[in-house]
This record gives C-alpha cells, structure tokens and sequence, in this order.
C-alpha cells in the first residue's frame, strides 16, 4: 500500500450541496491530512455520508469548491470507498475480489495470488468458492473493504462500515482500520458510534444538519468540547 502523500490534504472549501429546499451541506471548509483516521461524526441526517461521497466525486457540490494536494481536481484514482450497505457481485468471494482487481488494472498474472493475500488479511479465507450474497453482513463488509483495497488506495472513505453489526465483528472491522491506517492509507470514515469514534479517531469532525460545528484532535474533543452540541452528542443526548 502506498503513502497518502502527493494527494493530500483533500479541502472542502465553502462546500455546499442542496436539493430542492433541502440544505444538505452547508458551506463546509475543511482540511483532511495525511495521519490516523479522521472519524466524522454526528446523528443521521447531518450530513456525514454526502460528505464522503462529495469527497469522491459522487455527487456534484451546488456551490463551493474541492481540492485534492491543493489542486482543483476529481478525485485521485488512488481513492476507494465502501457503504453501509455493500452490493455484492453474483458471483463467488474471491470472483468478487478478482473482479475488483481488474477494475483496478492489477496485472493478470499476479490477481490471484493477490485476491487470496486480500481475503487473508480481511479474514476470509477458506471462503472464495462461497457466492458472496449468501456472507453474513460482517463478512460482506469485510469483502467490500477487501475490494476497496484491491485499489490500493492512499486515501479509504468507509461510511457507516459497523452499524448493525454484532461486537465480535465489529471489533474485527476496527482492527481492519487500525492496521489499514498503519500501512500508512489514510481512512476517513463515519460513525455515530461516540465509542468507536474514541477507539479510532486521530481527528474528529462533527456534523449536525449538514454544518461543521467541530474539528479538532480526538483527545481534544472529547476532553474538552467547545459546543453545547459537540457536549450534548458525547452525553448522549438528542440534537435537533
């Protein structure tokens, strides 16, 4: 995996989207640097997962501006992204992998030794001839971060990747991150989860109906909030 370095920082400079009436950012300014990962947080509806795919260049900005290593560009082709709810080809595990290396231009000869590198470190191995659709959704979580990273991505964006999922595979997606990030990717990934924005955040952003209410370190935030909603979210408590 190679270093997030000629591509960053990804700026989101007065970024806006609307739709109809509906503001769903709101003139966002913010800088995502090379490091740990950056963990947006905030309730649904406040805007976490149209930043990340405005950031990848999936949905169009109404106004404002993006910028990948300070230039005006579309997202680097050393960019990958995963949903909440990942679709799965009609086809085996490692197909699926294979596929996604295609995709990716690696070399004919080397796919499979690298799909079964992949489905080693995301924990799937012994399940390439299993049709993808039928994995619980920790493993179709775990194929679709395999698949990402069959980019090899400098920067992963992963919206929501442990919601509805159960402790044990959760913690199995957390130290995915942990050790993606250590190889030097940088990850930008959302939660609403306060604790496993502790567990993995270098920085925090916190988004509430589509504004930038915070953005600052992880031990920062929690220790010392400067909002009274960046307060009430780590209580716990209702933002509206």
């Amino acid at each position: 995996m190679r270093a997030a370095t000629s591509d960053l920082p990804l700026t989101l400079v007065e970024a806006g989207i609307v739709a109809g009436d509906v503001t769903i950012l709101d003139r966002i300014t913010l800088t995502i640097t090379a490091g740990p990962p950056t963990i947006l947080i905030g309730p649904n509806g406040s805007g976490k997962t149209t930043l990340l795919r405005a950031a990848m260049g999936l949905v169009s900005l109404s106004s404002g501006r993006i910028t990948w290593g300070d230039r005006d560009a579309e997202a680097p082709a050393k960019t990958a992204i995963t949903f909440q709810r990942p679709i799965m080809l009609r086809r085996t595990v490692a197909a699926n992998l294979r596929y996604a290396l295609a995709a990716a231009n690696f070399p004919r000869a080397k796919r499979e030794e690298r799909t079964t590198e992949l489905l080693t470190l995301v924990g799937l191995d012994g399940l390439d001839d299993r049709p993808a659709r039928r994995l619980s959704g920790g493993e179709q979580q775990r194929l679709a971060l395999a698949r990402a990273l069959a980019r090899n991505p400098a920067v992963l964006f992963l919206d929501e990747p442990t919601a509805s999922l159960d402790p044990y595979t959760t913690k199995a997606i957390e130290d995915l991150v942990r050790l993606v990030s250590a190889r030097s990717v940088k990850v930008v990934m959302s939660t609403h989860d306060i604790g496993e924005a502790k567990r993995l955040a270098g920085d925090i952003v916190l988004l509430h109906r589509g504004r930038l209410i915070e953005n600052t370190p992880a031990k920062e935030f929690f220790a010392n909030p400067q909002t009274e909603e960046a307060r009430k979210f780590i209580a716990g408590e209702l933002l509206v």
